[in-house]
């Protein structure tokens, strides 16, 4: 029974790995042999990516307690103190179970099996979720962490890629595909992103939640799938440069987050003023024509190029997205004097409903 089974698997692998899929008409596995000295994408090799994963959320650790937390204490980044929450397993077991945000009706039952004012009862709930917000200098941990990497990933792209005759002529991408050698570097760099993001998802559940968090989830999954197919398909030149467009503006970002969290207002807001001009130049006019221009134009069509060109339009529609949420924020701020928040904040009750209760309290 066994050997049917085995014979099988191998049909489907085969199948899966037909050169018709993931490679252009009229080429196939045999173009990309490797021979001495010349060494060309092997799809086993993205398994170290699971190591690779769990290495960086060890590094991402070790970095935070003993660089971006002493750091952000010298900078002046401190936690605000928050109200207690008296104990009271009703109202605990409501929370855990049903919602932290009870309605109307809700808190009128619940304040009378507690025995308490419904005034009191709304402002445990207040300081229950006040609770579980994250506190100030761990969204500074998490952005030192991430400006680390993406300014470092930003650096050594442009360092591989600055000297390549095709990073300047995207036409030069396709000379002789798919018939690339791969440099050693570009597919270590691979495997560092491809880990990175892999590491991003698995600690999604304990990072700061944000407002945009199924968003960040559909960006992780297609980001993911772009650099496993890629790579597979050995299409590592387009890869490298639109990896090298992402990392353009979201150091940035993690930049103008961190001056946020250590209140450098006028710091915080030019920066965040050039990262929307990086971000909205490189994910709105140039990686549109790198992708479309460039890849669906002057590129022939086939299976696995179909699937990129899904994956690369949903990024797309996401650049989009968070275009108009730059954009929104800048107009209020500039326009209407509003208080500039991150257009990704996390989405829990804000600090100065935190601060009132303390006053009150006091």
């Amino acid at each position: 029974l066994s050997v049917p089974v085995v014979l099988t698997r191998m049909g489907l692998s085969e199948r899966f790995w037909h050169h018709e899929y993931w490679l252009p008409p009229g080429a196939t596995w045999e173009d990309m042999k490797e021979s001495a000295g010349v060494r060309y994408p092997q799809p086993q090799d993205l398994l170290l990516c699971v190591p690779g994963a769990l290495l960086l959320i060890v590094v991402r650790c070790v970095f935070e307690r003993t660089v971006a937390l002493p750091l952000g204490r010298r900078l002046g980044v401190s936690d605000k103190l928050r109200p207690k929450v008296q104990p009271n397993a009703m109202l605990e077991g409501f929370y855990v179970l049903l919602g932290r945000s009870p309605k109307a009706e809700d808190l009128i039952s619940l304040a009378k099996q507690s025995d308490l004012p419904v005034r009191k009862v709304e402002t445990w709930f207040r300081h229950r979720r006040a609770q579980d917000r994250p506190r100030l200098m761990k969204k500074f941990c998490e952005a030192s962490w991430r400006f680390t990497f993406y300014l470092t990933s930003f650096l050594s792209g442009l360092a591989l890629l600055y000297d390549k005759s095709w990073f300047w002529d995207h036409t030069k991408c396709w000379l002789r595909f798919p018939q690339q050698p791969l440099p050693p570097a570009m597919g270590w760099f691979y495997l560092l992103e491809l880990s990175f993001y892999c590491s991003l998802v698995a600690t999604l559940p304990f990072d700061v939640k944000r407002k945009d968090f199924k968003e960040q989830i559909i960006h992780h999954i297609a980001t993911i799938t772009l650099i496993f197919v890629s790579y597979c398909a050995n299409l590592i030149r387009f890869g490298m440069i639109v990896m090298l467009v992402h990392d353009a503006s979201d150091y940035i970002l993690e930049l103008a987050k961190m001056l946020h969290y250590m209140k450098w207002k006028w710091v915080c807001e030019a920066v965040f003023i050039v990262f929307a001009v990086v971000f909205i130049v490189s994910r709105l006019v140039v990686f549109p024509l790198i992708t479309y221009y460039y890849f669906v134009t002057k590129f022939q069509f086939f299976l696995i190029s179909c699937l990129l060109n899904a994956f690369l339009m949903i990024l797309q529609l996401l650049h989009i997205f968070w275009s108009y949420l730059i954009i929104q924020m800048i107009f209020r701020v500039t326009l209407y004097g509003e208080k500039r928040k991150d257009a990704r904040s996390d989405t829990e009750d804000s600090d100065r409903s935190e601060a009132e209760d303390l006053a009150k309290n006091k």
